[in-house]
């Protein structure tokens, strides 16, 4: 299993996402009639898919390697960037929560909330992608040895099983297909 290649390919499922909840917010701000419900699954996947499940390997297997064999040039992009952003899309959904949850309340206002929220994480978030696409994941490919690569890969690939009889990706591949059709 190659572990960057299989992060890489998850990030088009991120992006589906985030086009999902531009589209949400656009029809929020028209006045439109929108099933606030719908953001809640997207926050689901966002919070099980994108973070527990994607950042979830880069964290636990790859940043933290990068950072223990590449330096001070991969600690500062990990810690003081990569991790930084990760820490800032879970507040943005945190607060597109409440920011939800106050609008079920009668809090109109709080509509703003949700849009200012939820674009602003799709802004993070696709700028994040590039990094990582462009930048982080090409820095530890060319500076990870053959072996760390290797363990980080069957790592990968154990997490990938175990998610698998979880079904989790099909369950948020499932979800992502069922909010771009609405």
């Amino acid at each position: 299993m190659n572990s960057i290649q299989l992060m890489v390919d998850e990030h088009v499922y991120a992006k589906r996402m985030l086009a999902v909840i531009r589209k949400y917010s656009y029809r929020l701000l028209k006045g439109e009639n929108v099933d606030l419900d719908d953001f809640h699954k997207m926050i689901d996947f966002v919070r099980n898919f994108v973070d527990k499940h994607h950042h979830g390997k880069e964290e636990d297997m790859l940043f933290n390697r990068m950072v223990e064999h590449l330096g001070p040039a991969a600690e500062k992009l990990v810690k003081n960037g990569m991790l930084v952003e990760h820490d800032l899309g879970r507040l943005h959904m945190q607060e597109l929560e409440a920011a939800i949850e106050r609008v079920k309340n009668g809090d109109d206002e709080s509509k703003l909330d949700i849009i200012a929220n939820a674009v602003s994480y799709t802004h993070l978030l696709h700028r994040h992608i590039d990094k990582e696409d462009a930048v982080v994941y090409k820095f530890a490919e060319n500076g990870l040895s053959d072996e760390i690569m290797a363990q980080i890969n069957a790592e990968c690939e154990i997490f990938e099983k175990e998610a698998q009889e979880k079904g989790t990706q099909e369950k948020y591949i499932k979800l992502l297909e069922e909010l771009e059709a609405r």
